[in-house]
């Protein structure tokens, strides 16, 4: 019991300095320094955005907590007739029972609100081993992902293709914009492995593939800051199958980050300035990826999400088409619905890992 009291202690004190934050940055909106600079005040919306559940939590606990305290000094009052001390009972009851679920769900929104908070990410799929089938795996990630963004109402942007003879992707990188697309896609990073009878296959022979996914949270510029100095840009003419000039201008863009020897190279697009944009987009989310992974080997252990880091290397997920079975390593789930999930109804699948991430952070508090 003493432990559960000084998390809930812990979370209502956090929750208190959200409160106290939220209340500063409506301030500072009225500022008219403030609201006159583009760039600060969309720093603040943005935070200001980002507090408003933790704040509004707090705002209705403390009122239901001062309702509780009225009504028990009703009870403890001697003057208090015995139907009205009965009433006030019962309002406690019903008013300790309102409080408890909204520091309960306080909790829950607390340990998820930087997820939440996402709203942007680019996700890069790659075929591993496997050879062709590897690359048909892809396309086939490529697809349940899209179906799945489409039924969010989420909107999709392709970013580069890298695609293969028989209709598969070497590489795909494409981003995704849309309410929540973090906290549900930010699981799918690290290996995804296939098991299946290729269409080529005579003999009937289940084959292993694999493909992996990273998904990086999009930073705004307000974010992240990359110094042009720090840069190397590279143009060259883009190349398109057999070595041949897509177009006789320089438009393929390399960027080269000095500092952490992050490269981006992208030639999709026929136009200079939009490969150079998208170049920079991807940079921008892998250098800030970097650095909150940085952060979070810093933090205690304790901290931890104990979900996957979403580390390429790490197996994830297989596939097993012959069984119509997706098992996610991490929580040892086996859903026998392989061929609806593949079609983008990944619903059970995301929720499952929402709630397992958000137990682990909630026994982490």
């Amino acid at each position: 019991m003493a432990d559960k009291l000084t998390v809930d202690q812990r979370v209502l004190a956090k929750l208190a300095e959200f409160d106290a934050r939220f209340t500063e940055l409506e301030q500072q909106m009225n500022d008219p320094a403030i609201a006159g600079d583009p760039n600060k005040i969309v720093a603040v919306a943005k935070e200001h955005g980002k507090l408003s559940g933790p704040a509004q939590a707090f705002r209705q606990y403390t009122a239901l907590d001062r309702q509780l305290v009225d009504a028990q000094e009703m009870i403890d009052d001697d003057q208090t007739d015995p139907e009205m001390r009965q009433m006030a009972q019962e309002e406690i009851e019903s008013l300790t029972s309102q409080r408890d679920q909204v520091l309960n769900d306080a909790k829950a929104k607390l340990v998820m609100s930087d997820d939440a908070g996402i709203d942007s990410v680019i996700m890069e799929i790659r075929s591993g081993t496997g050879g062709d089938e590897a690359s048909l795996f892809v396309a086939d990630l490529y697809g349940m992902y899209s179906r799945y963004i489409e039924k969010q109402n989420w909107k999709l942007e392709p970013m580069s293709f890298s695609s293969t003879e028989l209709g598969g992707f070497r590489e795909v990188i494409f981003s995704v914009k849309g309410k929540g697309v973090w906290q549900a896609l930010g699981y799918e990073g690290g290996g995804h492995r296939v098991q299946r009878v290729p269409e080529t296959e005579a003999q009937g022979r289940i084959h292993t593939s694999a493909a992996t996914v990273a998904v990086l949270p999009e930073p705004e510029e307000i974010d992240i800051q990359i110094s042009p100095d720090d840069v190397i840009e590279h143009v060259a003419r883009s190349s398109g199958p057999g070595g041949q000039s897509v177009n006789k201008l320089n438009s393929a863009i390399k960027l080269e980050h000095i500092p952490t020897g992050i490269t981006v190279s992208m030639q999709d697009e026929k136009s200079q300035h939009k490969n150079r944009a998208k170049a920079w987009r991807i940079l921008r989310s892998r250098v800030y990826e970097l650095e909150e992974t940085k952060r979070r080997e810093e933090r205690s252990s304790a901290r931890k999400t104990m979900i996957g880091s979403g580390d390429r290397s790490q197996r994830i997920r297989t596939y097993n088409f012959p069984q119509n079975r997706m098992t996610d390593h991490r929580i040892n789930l086996s859903l026998y619905n392989l061929d609806k999930i593949i079609m983008g109804e990944m619903e059970e699948l995301i929720q499952a890992l929402v709630e397992y991430d958000k137990q682990l952070r909630l026994e982490n508090l």
